[in-house]
């Protein structure tokens, strides 16, 4: 019943996160915004998880996932509202600040209360189950922020989804979030960098920041792209809600896709997918064209993400799950600050075909190191991957 809880609740705060992101984009493309400004705007989002997604897993191991969890939906609520009271471009910069501190809490406090409960193939089932949570967000957020934009216009939307989020504290106050007490015991001290010395978990920190990185530049480019090619904004909506319906449909599939050919085997064709699909965007220049295009896109990065997490936390030591968890979105975002930064100067100096391309080839580079993985995996046999924690006792 647990897991069920934090799906509705990572559901909601999703939608809300997820409709945020192509708001804050479409609202500064209507100021007048430069492809560099989209993408300053864009690596403002990880900000604070940069400095602060250690910390917040810390603090999921030490105190619990409830309140964290409920203080980052608070916080992005509030971030919703500042355009409201602080127009312009500024208040968007403020805005992806303070949602991106929020989510930051909220996502490593619930990756690890999911983590927490069932080992081998349930904590599989679990992390499938819960990434349903993201695959339906990601069809609803974007879908509704669009048709909302089209028929209230942008302030009324972001009120809408601020609402959304605060609607998930609510679920997170009328019953109790606590993990099994194995996972709150706590871990030989250390400090944050020593988690890396575990080649493993290197690999997977590595592939998590590419696969983040696909998916930040898809939510973000894609409506500039459609833009581009005059498209409205509830049909970008649909078009990027496409992405939302294949990574639903893949991950119902993913726990018997890993016993078929393990986590590192899935991974990597995921991420090879998705790099080849990448460099197809810009010969594509129909709606209907682009939405299969951005399904591709759901089949390939649909499972990478939770495996990520899911290959994080295997090899993760006792009682530091949230702490790598934590390491594994300070990757990511630093990722997805850099990225965004060097894409949108490169999109202003030569057009966004190039930022679609090299961003394949880095889900490409990715695939090869996620390969490198299934390699070692397939030697090590269940020790590499199943049961990493083992290792550590």
């Amino acid at each position: 019943m647990i897991v069920y809880l934090a799906v509705v609740c990572t559901f909601l705060q999703a939608v809300a996160f997820r409709g945020a992101k192509m708001l804050a984009s479409l609202s500064a493309l209507d100021f007048g915004a430069t492809p560099f400004q989209v993408g300053l705007l864009a690596a403002l989002f990880p900000v604070f998880p940069l400095l602060l997604a250690v910390y917040a897993g810390r603090i999921s191991d030490r105190i619990g996932v409830k309140m964290p969890m409920i203080g980052g939906c608070c916080m992005t609520s509030i971030g919703l509202c500042i355009p409201l009271a602080w127009g312009g471009f500024n208040g968007l910069l403020a805005a992806a600040t303070l949602i991106g501190l929020g989510q930051i809490f909220f996502q490593v406090s619930a990756h690890n209360l999911v983590g927490s409960y069932g080992d081998g193939e349930a904590r599989v089932r679990n992390f499938a189950t819960y990434s349903l949570a993201g695959s339906l967000a990601a069809f609803v957020g974007p879908a509704l922020t669009g048709f909302c934009i089209d028929g209230l216009g942008f302030a009324p939307t972001y009120l809408v989804l601020a609402v959304i989020s605060a609607t998930a504290p609510l679920v997170l106050l009328r019953r109790g979030m606590v993990p099994p007490r194995s996972a709150h015991d706590r871990g030989r001290p250390g400090k944050p960098l020593e988690l890396l010395a575990n080649p493993g978990l290197r690999r997977t920190l590595v592939m998590s920041g590419v696969t983040l990185t696909g998916v930040e530049l898809f939510t973000f480019y894609f409506p500039v792209y459609g833009r581009s090619i005059g498209l409205s904004a509830s049909m970008i909506g649909l078009v990027m809600s496409s992405y939302a319906i294949a990574a639903f449909i893949v991950r119902m599939g993913m726990n018997r896709a890993t016993r078929a050919v393990g986590e590192a085997g899935v991974l990597t064709a995921s991420l090879l997918m998705a790099g080849a699909t990448f460099m197809l965007v810009p010969f594509v220049s129909h709606a209907l064209l682009l939405g299969a295009v951005a399904f591709l896109l759901g089949i390939g990065l649909g499972c990478a993400q939770p495996l990520t997490i899911l290959l994080t936390y295997n090899h993760a030591p006792k009682g530091r799950s949230g702490e790598a968890l934590g390491m594994r979105l300070t990757v990511n975002k630093f990722t997805q600050i850099l990225v965004p930064l060097a894409f949108g100067a490169m999109g202003s100096a030569f057009g966004l075909v190039p930022v679609f391309w090299a961003n394949g080839l880095f889900l490409l580079a990715g695939g090869a190191v996620s390969l490198a993985e299934r390699k070692v995996s397939t030697k090590g046999g269940a020790a590499a991957i199943a049961g990493p924690q083992e290792e550590e006792k």
